[in-house]
């Protein structure tokens, strides 16, 4: 199943969604149904909002980053102050004491308090965009997801999602978090850390990096095979327990451009 984070209209680049589709087609990586876009399902998530809202769990917040730059969780100057929930406000969720804990199929178990190591986190931004943490979750639900596999620098956000899932009622997908490719500095390969775009001149190359990455420890002669033949690989030999408790990954040599970002220039 494929979805298009496409909500962050401002960053929006025209023409990104169709060089992902046309970048996962290079790779041979086929999707099933239609492609799912969030821009769509706005209606959706504002259903979800009102209803938050009407049991008390939401706030507007007028804080500006200024505000919040020495707070590395927000210390709820609005949450008593009943301003109204209105275009230009900043819609946060009242969190509280709360232990989240969960299996991780690959990082293990992980918990945190989200009152206390995450505090009132925002659903709805000042600009009146669904943040990402509000929208995921209704997204996975109306998609009926059941298994999420994704990086290992999202691990946090998981309890932030599983919060909400539990106030919305919903069930509780399984999650296994990837290690992540990082540089020499230990960041991940991003467009914030001017990490090029993954090379698609020769994806075979680069999905016999990936396989090496991930230590799936591919035969040599994988690299001369049909793309078709390297995913039934990967498949068929796949081994999650090489990666155990692995939160990132460094190539041997930043050279190769066919590492790249590992994701096509675009906007989430």
């Amino acid at each position: 199943m494929l979805r298009i984070d496409d909500l962050d209209t401002p960053r929006n680049i025209s023409g990104a969604a169709d060089d992902i589709l046309r970048c996962l087609q290079r790779f041979g990586l086929q999707w099933d149904g239609e492609v799912y876009y969030q821009s769509r399902h706005v209606d959706a998530y504002q259903r979800e909002l009102t209803g938050l809202a009407r049991h008390d769990l939401l706030y507007a917040c007028r804080c500006s980053r200024k505000d919040l730059a020495e707070h590395a969780v927000y210390p709820g100057y609005c949450r008593d102050l009943g301003l109204p929930l209105e275009p230009g406000t900043t819609w946060r969720l009242k969190t509280r004491d709360r232990l989240i804990a969960f299996e991780d199929a690959i990082q293990g178990h992980f918990e945190q308090n989200v009152g206390l190591e995450h505090g009132d986190f925002v659903v709805r931004r000042k600009d009146d965009i669904v943040a990402y943490q509000c929208a995921v979750v209704v997204d996975d639900y109306l998609q009926g997801i059941s298994h999420v596999v994704r990086g290992a620098d999202l691990l946090e956000s998981t309890i932030k999602q599983r919060y909400l899932q539990t106030l919305l009622g919903y069930p509780q997908p399984h999650y296994r978090h990837l290690p992540v490719i990082v540089d020499a500095q230990g960041q991940k390969l991003s467009k914030q850390t001017l990490a090029t775009p993954v090379d698609e001149r020769n994806p075979r190359q680069t999905l016999f990096l990936l396989l090496q990455l991930l230590r799936q420890d591919p035969p040599s002669g994988l690299n001369e095979a049909t793309l078709a033949d390297q995913l039934e690989w990967a498949i068929v030999h796949w081994q999650p327990n090489r990666l155990s408790g692995l939160r990132a990954v460094q190539p041997e040599t930043q050279e190769s451009p066919n590492l790249g970002g590992i994701q096509p220039q675009t906007t989430r």
